[in-house]
This record gives structure tokens, C-alpha cells and sequence, in this order.
């Protein structure tokens, strides 16, 4: 079923055209993923189809009845209001599905790291703001959900959940972001918006990049078969032909046609030439630093010495100290306690989350002088100032125009060439990848490819870390900061080894769940040979199979233990349920409800061991 069609719609803001004539449809099922370099009109695109914008022509057309949710990049908040009051802003409930519905709204909120329900809003940051939104936005039924960049501000594990819970939402999705293993997670379907067109591709994000560079390799063909016929009308017309009958008008007209279907120039194949500063063998020695706010312990006793071309990942929860860290590297912010030794030729270059203040009157290529005029390079050469705003996606009509008049995520790529530019060897990046697009961020990990110097990232972005790091720092809580050898992915493959291993230690553990008074009986049945038989794992065929006296019991007793856990499971549901804004209270439930969902998983496999040995016992039987 169709939910919303898009005819022929056009947008400009004064000289600029965003987009012209596009059009396309979105059916139920849909999720899509839109995406495109920033100030092409993505966001601006979003808006029109949640009703925010009027288009300059052309209709967008809802299905009867659909209901449109839509996250905006920059929500708008009522600071007086409580965490729940602006979950449910404008939201009417009937009374009979009000518990239901602010449990699975406190449900969301915990998931998104937002624990204190009754907190005002005015008293969140940034981040935490924008959780609250997207929760909003998750809590409401829709036909059509649209989301503007939903992954800022949220960490891995976060992001890890948020893709669980939109494959299984019912209804369409249409949603920007840079994320791009999110977009293969999640989507079905791809549309870019590109100089003003739109292109259509199905399938997720790699199924995207192989049919992109289909259409290039489709178009470098059709523009290199322009060309040759433009060559040869060219040809034509300096041997002086004089346009006189028809047929030679025609040629001459031909001549102007092929001129004129000279297609827009587009980002090409970007070369990026790395700059930094002279680096010696000495860079930044951590020695056991430690930092804390308030009574809360961010860092505790950790030391970590870097080297040349180092290139670190930072990652952990929200507020578990990653930015201070940073901070703390770039002499922003000294420790508690501890030592940080820099080299003498170290100089660090830091691209933050909060950017820096711009003079909106000032022009793009002013901006980026005012720090310098040449960065050289590895090479030796020197590369100017519009050459590397040419690389970054800002064209030379672009270079002249007034700040103020960029989009935020053209003002955040500005900004990052502008640290690029300073020509430091150690490069800091707090959330490098949060409002830059799709193609500055392939751009800058190309950068990042023949950087001279370290590079430590504090990111969220999973494919960015798969990319740029070969090491990653863990924030596990609690101060603790622990260092891995491998890039993301490897790191997580790691983790979840550990755990599966964790998980099978504390489950033969608890599979001796009945505790054997009769141990004696129990030995002399083993050692009559009544020990236990493993189903297809290689024991002697001459060995009787039957269940061992332990087996026997814990056969006997094991559906009463998993109601017994299944009751005390559902019971610290309903505690969570009613726990308010209490954030201790829910932290220590949620432990236990992760806990108890862990046991009852482990019973249940052991459950259907049980069972499948006493059905091999009983087809035995029969058989004799």
C-alpha cells in the first residue's frame, strides 16, 4: 500500500536550487535511506514530506488516514517540561492504554541512556535532548516514520538496539544518516539526491555503492560518446561549412544541442594530499592519570603511552569520560591526579563536538586563511588554501560565499578542514562523524589513509572505526579504560567470544542446579557405570545410555526452575515499570532483569538437552 507520493516537486532558496522535478513513492514496508552531500537539500527534503516546508511546484500526496511522525535534526523543547511530559508533548492517550504506553516509553528512554523521567528538560544536554526526541518519536504510532541523522548522540550499543527496534517496527521509514552500518542493517532501499536529481537504488547501503558506480560507469560512457560527436561536429563546423540548406542547419543546431547537454559537474574522484607538522619519536605518554566531576570517577588510574602513527579508537557509553580524555590529551583539561608527557615537537589539532564560533559574515576561503594560506604535504609540496576547499567539497563559486548562508553540515566540514589546515601531528577527533555526510566522511578517511601522524577518535560510527583504528580504548565504567589490538569489528568479535565463554562457564555451573544430597549414590552410580552419555559426542557404544542420578533430578525439577525464573523475571519487569525517574533503582533492575533473562536462556537450552536426552533414552528402549 502506497503511503505518501512525491510529483514533480521543485525547491529553491534564492539563486540555489536544491532539488527540481523529482518524484518517487513510498509504500508500506519501505525503509529507505536517504543520502547525499550536505546542503543538496536532504533535510530540506524531509521537510516538505512531514508538511514542516511548502514546495516551490510540483505535490506530495498522503495516503487517507497515514499518520507522519517526524524527528527534526534540531528539535524544539519545552525546557519547563519533565522527560515524559515532552516524550508525550501533544500525544492524547485513552486511560485504558496509559500504563502500557508511558511503560514503553520509560522502556525506550532507559534503552536511549535517559533514566530520570521527572528531570526537566531544560537541565539535559545536548545529547541528552535529542534522545528524549527520538524517544518521542519511537513512542508514536505511524505510518511513515522520518528521522534526521537518529544516531547522533548515541553510543554503539545504543545504535546496536535502535537497528533491532526499527527492523521490527511495522510501517514505513525514511530517515538521513551518516551511519553506514546502520543503513545496511536497515534499509531496503536507497534514494541520493545529486545535483538536484534524485536517483533510486534498491537494496542497502552496499548494494548502493555497486549500483552508483554502475550509473558513473554509465554516464563516463555516454558523456566520452558526447564528446566525440561534439569533436566531430567541431570538425565540421572550422571547415568553414556554411549553414545554408537544411541539412547543414540541422548539423549546426545538432552542434549547439551537444554543447548544451554538457552534464553538472560533480564531486569526481577526490585526491586528498595529507599535510602535518614534523614529528619526532617522542609523541604523549599517559601516566596513570586520573580525572573526576563532582564525586563521579571518569578516569581512574590509566596509562597509556602513544606512538608515531598510532591510530587509537575511543569508545563507551555516553558520559563515561571519552571527551575528557580528549581533553585531556590536547591540554584542554588537566587530571586529578597523574602525568601527561608530550613530546617537544607535538602539536595537536582538536575537532570537538561543540565546533567553534564563526563570523557568519566572513567568507568560506577567509575562514580557512585566517588559520593558513598553504599546508604542505607529504610530498613537500604546498597545497593552497582553495585547493583544499576544492577537495572538501567546496567548489570555487562556493569559496566566496558568506558563512552564514552554509547548512550546518557544510559550516561542520568547514570547520574540520579549518583543524586540517593548522597542519597538526596529532589529530583529535571527538565524534568526527556526527552531521558530515556520506561523502565527506569517505573523503576524510582517505585523508586519514596517508596522515603522517597519530590519529585518537572518540566515535559512535562502527564503519569508521572498522576503517580508520588498529587500536581501540574501552571505557567498561567505573573509571576503568581498557586498550584492544584490532580495529571495531575485531574488537567486538572479541568481546562477544568472552562472553559466549563466560556465558558457558557460568552455565555448566548452574546446570547443577539440584544440589545432590545423595552424593555417595550419585559416585557409586558413576562408578557402575551409570555416568552420563553425551548424544553424538564420541562416547564407547557398549556404554549403556541413561540419565546420571544428578540428570535424573534436575530432569525431574528443571520446568519448576524456569517458572520460578520466569515469575521473578516478570516481577522485576513490573518493579521497572514503577520505578519512576528513580535512576539507581533502575539501574540496579535493569542488571538484574539482563541477569534473569541470561539464567532463563541458559535453562532453557539445558531444558531441551535434557529433553532430547531422555527421547534418544526412550527410542532406544523401543528398539529393544
Amino acid at each position: 500500500m502506497n503511503v505518501i507520493s512525491v510529483e514533480n516537486i521543485a525547491k529553491a532558496y534564492g539563486i540555489k536550487t536544491l532539488f527540481r522535478d523529482i518524484s518517487f513513492g513510498i509504500d508500506e514496508g519501505d525503509k529507505i535511506g536517504l543520502i547525499g552531500t550536505n546542503g543538496t537539500g536532504k533535510s530540506t527534503l524531509l521537510k516538505v514530506l512531514a508538511g514542516v516546508e511548502a514546495t516551490d511546484s510540483g505535490r506530495v500526496v498522503a495516503a487517507n488516514s497515514a499518520r507522519i511522525e517526524y524527528l527534526p535534526q534540531n528539535p524544539v523543547f519545552d525546557d519547563a517540561a519533565t522527560v515524559l511530559q515532552q516524550v508525550f508533548f501533544g500525544v492524547s492517550i485513552p486511560a485504558a492504554d496509559l500504563w502500557q504506553v508511558e511503560s514503553e516509553a520509560k522502556t525506550i528512554l532507559t534503552r536511549l541512556g535517559i533514566y530520570d523521567f521527572d528531570a526537566r528538560v531544560g537541565t539535559l544536554s545536548g545529547g541528552q535532548r535529542k534522545r528524549v526526541a527520538l524517544a518521542g518519536a519511537l513512542i508514536r504510532s505511524a505510518e511513515l516514520l522520518i528521522l534526521d541523522e537518529p544516531t547522533n548522540h548515541i553510543d554503539n550499543e545504543t545504535v546496536s538496539w535502535l537497528e533491532q527496534y526499527l527492523n521490527r517496527r511495522k510501517g514505513a521509514l525514511l530517515m538521513v544518516t551518516h551511519d553506514r552500518y546502520f543503513l545496511d542493517r536497515v534499509v531496503n532501499r536507497i534514494i541520493e539526491l545529486d545535483r538536484g536529481r534524485l536517483f533510486t537504488y534498491t537494496g542497502n547501503y552496499r548494494n548502493f555503492l555497486e549500483l552508483k558506480a554502475d550509473r558513473e560507469e554509465q554516464e563516463h560512457s555516454t558523456e566520452q560518446k558526447r564528446l566525440n560527436l561534439l569533436r566531430n561536429e567541431l570538425k565540421w563546423i572550422k571547415r568553414g561549412a556554411q549553414a545554408r540548406t537544411t541539412k547543414q542547419k540541422a548539423r549546426t543546431d545538432r552542434f549547439e544541442r551537444l554543447k548544451a547537454d554538457k552534464p553538472e559537474a560533480g564531486p569526481g574522484n577526490i585526491q586528498i594530499s595529507a599535510g602535518s607538522s614534523r614529528l619526532g619519536k617522542k609523541v604523549i605518554a599517559l601516566d596513570h592519570i586520573s580525572k573526576g566531576f563532582s564525586g563521579n570517577i571518569l578516569i581512574d588510574d590509566f596509562s597509556y603511552t602513544f606512538s608515531k602513527e598510532d591510530r587509537v579508537g575511543i569508545i563507551g557509553p555516553n558520559g563515561a569520560g571519552k571527551s575528557t580524555l580528549l581533553n585531556i590529551i590536547s591540554g584542554r583539561v588537566k587530571p586529578d591526579d597523574g602525568i601527561v608527557d608530550k613530546g617537544l615537537t607535538v602539536k595537536t589539532g582538536l575537532f570537538s563536538q561543540e565546533g567553534r564560533e564563526m563570523d557568519d559574515n566572513l567568507r568560506v576561503i577567509e575562514y580557512i586563511k585566517e588559520e593558513a594560506e598553504y599546508l604542505p604535504t607529504v610530498g613537500g609540496k604546498l597545497i593552497s588554501a582553495a585547493q583544499m576547499l576544492e577537495r572538501f567539497l567546496f567548489p570555487s563559486e562556493l569559496q566566496w560565499v558568506p558563512i552564514g548562508k552554509l547548512s550546518g553540515g557544510e559550516r561542520r566540514r568547514l570547520y574540520l578542514l579549518r583543524v586540517l589546515m593548522g597542519a597538526p601531528n596529532v589529530l583529535l577527533l571527538d565524534e568526527p562523524t556526527n552531521d558530515l555526510d556520506i561523502m565527506t566522511l569517505t573523503i576524510l578517511e582517505d585523508y586519514l589513509d596517508e596522515f603522517p601522524g597519530v590519529v585518537i577518535a572518540v566515535s559512535h560510527d562502527r564503519w569508521f572505526l572498522d576503517r580508520m583504528a588498529d587500536k581501540i580504548l574501552v571505557f567498561t565504567g567505573e573509571g576503568r579504560v581498557a586498550c584492544y589490538h584490532g580495529n571495531y569489528s575485531e574488537y567486538l568479535e572479541s568481546a562477544r567470544s568472552e562472553a559466549a565463554e563466560a556465558a558457558r562457564s557460568e552455565s555448566k555451573a548452574s546446570a547443577n542446579v539440584i544440589k545432590d544430597s545423595g552424593s555417595a549414590s550419585d559416585t557409586a552410580a558413576d562408578e557402575a557405570g551409570g555416568g552420563r552419555v553425551y548424544l553424538n559426542y564420541g562416547r564407547e557404544k557398549a556404554r549403556p545410555l541413561k540419565l546420571t542420578f544428578k540428570e535424573q533430578k534436575e530432569f525431574e525439577q528443571i520446568d519448576e526452575i524456569i517458572a520460578g525464573v520466569e515469575k521473578e523475571l516478570n516481577e522485576v519487569n513490573a518493579k521497572i515499570n514503577a520505578a519512576g525517574s528513580d535512576f539507581l533503582l533502575l539501574q540496579e533492575l535493569t542488571g538484574m532483569q539482563q541477569d534473569l533473562e541470561e539464567q532463563l536462556d541458559e535453562l532453557l537450552e539445558r531444558w531441551a538437552y535434557l529433553n532430547e536426552l531422555v527421547e534418544e533414552i526412550e527410542r532406544n528402549k523401543s528398539k529393544n
